[in-house]
């Protein structure tokens, strides 16, 4: 399974009432071995970063993404393969290669064990998290406002046919052709409506294309789609837990987007000034940097503390900060520290993925594989179609939108958890979830590239605005 951005599982583990216990006595001895946790987070760093470099390496050579790369590596030394790095939600501590270093070295007891692998996924996990926010700010700060807003009107076209298609087509089917009860179907559809803006966005700017007008409407697309699928998660989920759904609770998220969004753009002048007369005020090393990462951190404080996304608030003061002086300065200045974090997330998203639910020859996953044959079905096509919906751009590369908001990523398996953990599906659906995560994330990357190849001639660039 891929990682959960942890606002949102927050958010929709609270509207099942789902609150994972904790251990005191674990804490504790994890605690008192900070020392042997820090040897073990060390050594996955080593293995993350290795990976990576060989995985990016690789698919450079042969002209596929590295990002592609990252995730294929991720899947060998994760929960598929190797076991080296995995996580507390796939496996116990006795399954990973790194504990079993650790148990070499120092000798320990099972508790202990289990507590310093409890506390080794959780720091994985968390730097995991701040990989994909900075990649976020990175990719905020490579956007043009400007730019964004050229293609604003297309973009949310986009985001609402990418939302409403695959939904109606993937609950209307389960039911129809599956037999599939309400609720659970409702909760397959839901996650057919995300689409995983980390991975399109890293692409897009591999392929420099982020600033294409097909790239600026995918990346505004996936910006609303996050959004829509954060209040998509509350209504299923409230309505797995009572069969109702909570208005209030959707009025809140719908109202509290707009005006952290709509709000934010709307002050960038105002941040914009007081960040350069703080950069300019400052004499010490770090007078660019450190000032830019308060406010994206502090924007991704406020998009977790309103219950929505972390990576939406680094977005937007990526977004915000493009517009300063120091920007190119401040683009070189974030791209080492991109470099060191960003790939722990995508490295991350392939360990966490689980290739036994292709395993025919278990009854649970067998009926799982056909009912994820259609979901992979309408998931692909429920978003291709969105490029066909771009309206005033008569030489728009219309495959490369649609095969960019395929993947579904990190929210799409929220979808799949919750529903679990709610008790709303059952294990041959949410196996085909997981499946359908699985392939569109991975399909994704490549398909972008060739759409983009073939297409080349057709594709216009966004003038910059003066």
């Amino acid at each position: 399974m891929l990682c959960f951005p942890s606002n949102v599982l927050s958010l929709a583990m609270a509207s099942v009432d789902y609150f994972p216990t904790s251990t005191p006595m674990l804490a504790v001895v994890a605690t008192e071995n900070a020392p042997i946790l820090l040897t073990g987070v060390l050594l996955s760093l080593v293995v993350i970063y290795l990976a990576s470099k060989i995985g990016a390496e690789i698919s450079q050579k042969v002209n596929l993404p590295p990002v592609l790369g990252e995730l294929v590596v991720g899947v060998i030394v994760g929960v598929s393969a190797l076991n080296a790095i995995v996580f507390t939600d796939n496996v116990s501590a006795a399954d990973s290669m790194i504990m079993d270093v650790l148990q070499w070295i120092y000798h320990l007891s099972p508790v202990v064990t289990e507590s310093i692998f409890e506390s080794l996924s959780e720091v994985i996990s968390v730097l995991a998290e701040l990989g994909v926010i900075i990649l976020l700010f990175e990719i905020g700060l490579e956007s043009d406002l400007r730019q964004l807003k050229a293609v604003g009107v297309q973009a949310v076209v986009v985001a609402c046919v990418g939302v409403v298609a695959p939904f109606l087509a993937g609950t209307i089917g389960l039911m129809l052709i599956f037999d599939v009860p309400a609720i659970p179907a409702i909760f397959a559809g839901a996650a057919l409506t995300a689409t995983s803006i980390g991975i399109t966005s890293k692409v897009l700017s591999e392929l420099g294309q982020l600033k294409s007008v097909e790239g600026q409407i995918i990346v505004g697309a996936a910006v609303i789609d996050d959004v829509l699928g954060i209040i998509v998660l509350a209504v299923v989920a409230s309505l797995a837990k009572t069969g109702t759904v909570d208005v209030r609770n959707v009025i809140y998220l719908i109202v509290s987007a707009t005006v952290f969004l709509v709000g934010s753009i709307l002050l960038g002048g105002f941040f914009n000034k007081g960040f350069t007369l703080v950069v300019e005020s400052l004499k010490t090393r770090g007078n660019i940097v450190i000032p830019a990462f308060i406010f994206a951190y502090f924007m991704a404080f406020l998009g977790n503390a309103i219950h929505l996304e972390a990576i939406l608030g680094a977005f937007t003061a990526g977004l915000v900060l493009d517009e300063t002086d120091t920007r190119n300065e401040l683009d070189a200045m974030v791209r080492p520290v991109a470099d060191l974090l960003v790939p722990i997330f995508f490295v991350s998203v392939g360990a966490r993925t689980d290739l036994s639910v292709l395993n025919p020859f278990i009854s649970e996953y067998r009926s799982g594989l056909i009912i994820a044959t259609f979901l992979i079905l309408i998931a692909i096509a429920g978003k291709l179609i969105t490029g066909w919906v771009v309206f005033g751009k008569p030489n728009i590369n219309r495959l490369a939108i649609g095969v960019g908001m395929i993947p579904r990523g990190e929210v799409g398996l929220v979808f799949a958890g919750i529903g679990a953990t709610s008790g709303a599906i059952d294990k041959p659906l949410q196996v085909a979830i997981i499946l359908m995560v699985i392939v569109t994330t991975f399909i994704a990357p490549p398909f972008l590239r060739i759409a983009f190849d073939r297409f080349a001639p057709a594709i216009d660039v966004l003038p910059k605005q003066e």
